[in-house]
């Protein structure tokens, strides 16, 4: 193979076929994968779920990850968080001509570690090279189909008195992201929180209906989507400043960029929202993983501001936060 992807390798003929077979495969290796069908064969279930994501983040390495560990982490979590374990992913590549077979590599590398710690198979794919100048160098799309454990996780589950979990810091993944664009900014040891959820999730979904909504806060951040969870209902969500986990980093970043943390996307934290009495047994159930030891309980369900997401501030204050408005980070996935 050369170095750099030309439009060859896009055609359907022998350098494709190189690409396909001497770098994809080996590095994905599955025996459903292996048999290059134009659909795949797996194992079914009763019931599935199924989601689907492109990634188009820029640039495609940032410190904590890549576009190809983030496209897997992206729809692993959005099956988890609907309340499947995952099991299948596709795997699309749109490459543009001229980029470095070296980075390839290194990107498709980084999915099959990722996909291996997740405990999924990448079964099914495809690759297209665009024209110089018609792309970013790479773009990722990847659905993802998991097996239903928890029927009916929604934020028309929550209740007054629910408990909001978050399962770490906030905002990791939208600072690492941004600074990495600022050659001029000190990155310090600020990297992406990009990691696969699906085994937290599982945990938590012991809890039966008394676990009532998980979602992974991406883009908009924390702030947007408990905006989403109660948005157009009587319920409103007091969140407590000082109890908001952000790494010293992120929140100097922020300052740097004026951003707030509580808008940063992230890509390996979850929130989720509970039944009181198990708020604490949730909690314990975040922190006995890796990716969950910062997590912790940061406000309540309540009724008194109808719809609204509140923030109580350090300064002893109150703050209305409301969904993100415009791009304040774009392409961070």
């Amino acid at each position: 193979m050369s170095d750099i992807i030309s439009l060859d390798y896009g055609s359907g003929g022998k350098k494709t076929s190189a690409l396909i077979e001497k770098m994809i495969v080996p590095l994905l290796q599955n025996d459903v994968l292996s048999e290059l069908g134009d659909s795949a064969l797996v194992e079914g279930a009763p019931k599935l779920s199924f989601s689907t994501d492109s990634f188009v983040v820029s640039p495609c390495f940032f410190p904590g990850g890549n576009i190809g560990k983030l496209s897997v982490c992206g729809t692993v979590n959005d099956v988890a968080m609907g309340g499947g374990i995952p099991k299948y992913l596709s795997l699309s590549f749109i490459i543009e001509e001229g980029f470095e077979v070296e980075q390839l590599e290194k990107i498709i590398q980084s999915i099959g570690e990722t996909a291996k710690k997740a405990g999924v198979s990448i079964v099914t794919g495809d690759t297209k090279v665009v024209e110089r100048g018609r792309g970013d160098g790479i773009y990722i799309n990847t659905a993802g189909i998991g097996f239903v454990k928890h029927d009916g996780l929604s934020p028309k589950k929550i209740q007054e008195g629910d408990v909001v979990l978050l399962s770490g810091t906030a905002g990791d993944h939208g600072a690492a992201v941004m600074l990495a664009r600022n050659s001029n900014l000190v990155q310090g040891n600020l990297t992406s929180d990009c990691a696969p959820l699906n085994k937290i999730a599982e945990a938590l979904m012991d809890l039966g209906s008394d676990l009532r909504v998980l979602r992974d806060p991406t883009r908009g951040g924390v702030a947007t989507t408990l905006c989403e969870f109660i948005e157009g209902t009587n319920l409103s969500i007091e969140l407590k400043e000082d109890d908001i986990p952000v790494a010293p980093g992120v929140r100097s970043a922020c300052d740097i960029l004026g951003l707030d943390p509580l808008y940063c996307a992230c890509e390996g934290k979850l929130l989720a929202v509970v039944h009181p009495d198990r708020a604490e047994e949730a909690l314990k159930i975040i922190k006995s993983f890796p990716e969950g030891e910062n997590g912790a309980i940061i406000g309540t369900v309540t009724a008194a501001h109808a719809g609204r997401l509140v923030l109580k501030t350090s300064f002893g204050g109150s703050r209305v936060l409301t969904k993100l408005t415009g791009a304040q980070l774009p392409r961070i996935c």
